[in-house]
């Protein structure tokens, strides 16, 4: 049934509040309640946000950890920093693809604040100081004008958290309407799918070749786009393949007969899932 996302700098609060939403949705409902996060997992928070290949890996491990728990009756809480806006759109693609309702919780604090929280932990439970200022500087605010971010409900400190609001918002409100990504019908012109195909191979190519001298921060071209791939990190084949096979199922879904828009509808998925 529905997502409640948790954001915010490190230390900031998010478990706390991850708990006391489960309390309140176990003792005022029949459903039961699931928290995804880095706990879950058993992730070593310095080990992992310090390589952004693994910290990769474990932010597509709690997606799809949250994916798999999210049903018509259950709530998901999926408790992690939810720091890119990157992210929490490829989340919100997965709630309206199973049309589901979701909400966001953002417990702000101040990085000052933050930071003795963490130095009040034990100390096998602290961040070190580097990777903690690193995230709070990668941090992405969420923006209720943004749909991904909304309904947006902010937290400070010593706030009570708006129970009777966040149910209302999940239970109340009308799941998002599937779109082009998540809408299902048939494709019924092999001319698209033929294009589909050969478009995205032909982007996924000269991305590889791009790679060899190219630097992080370039943008780069690719055939049959205006939209141009902005690179922040060396992506493997492999990974690229994976993006490739999601955008055409997506795409599947309802397909378009405008085939000039494929490979600047690929290059923008692309961006998306890189970042």
């Amino acid at each position: 049934m529905p997502l409640i996302l948790m954001c915010g700098y490190p230390c900031s609060g998010k478990s706390r509040r991850a708990k006391e939403l489960k309390e309140y949705f176990e003792q005022n409902s029949d459903r039961k309640v699931h928290i995804v996060g880095d706990d879950s997992l058993g992730v070593d928070k310095n080990a992992v946000y310090a390589d952004s290949q693994e910290e990769k890996r474990v932010r597509a491990a709690l997606k799809a950890e949250a994916e798999r728990k999210l049903n018509k009756e259950d709530v998901v809480i999926l408790d992690s920093f939810n720091y890119i806006k990157g992210y929490r759109y490829e989340l919100f693609c997965v709630v309206k693809h199973l049309q589901t309702p979701h909400c966001l919780v953002y417990c702000l604090t101040s990085g000052d604040v933050s930071s003795s929280w963490n130095s009040s932990r034990e100390l096998s439970e602290q961040m070190t100081p580097e990777i903690f200022d690193a995230l709070v500087l990668r941090f992405e605010a969420p923006d209720s004008r943004n749909r991904w971010d909304s309904p947006l409900f902010t937290v400070l400190q010593d706030d009570a958290l708006p129970f009777d609001a966040i149910s209302d918002a999940l239970f109340k409100r009308k799941a998002p309407p599937p779109n082009q990504s998540t809408q299902t019908q048939s494709v019924s012109s092999a001319n698209v799918l033929y294009e589909l195909d050969k478009m995205t191979q032909d982007v996924l190519t000269a991305i590889f070749n791009a790679q060899k001298t190219s630097v992080p921060g370039d943008l780069v071209a690719v055939p049959g786009a205006t939209e141009k791939i902005s690179f922040c990190l060396t992506v493997n084949m492999a990974e690229l393949r994976k993006l490739r096979r999601q955008f055409i199922s997506y795409t599947k879904l309802n397909p378009t007969e405008n085939t000039g828009q494929i490979a600047n509808m690929f290059v923008q998925y692309l961006n998306k899932s890189l970042h």
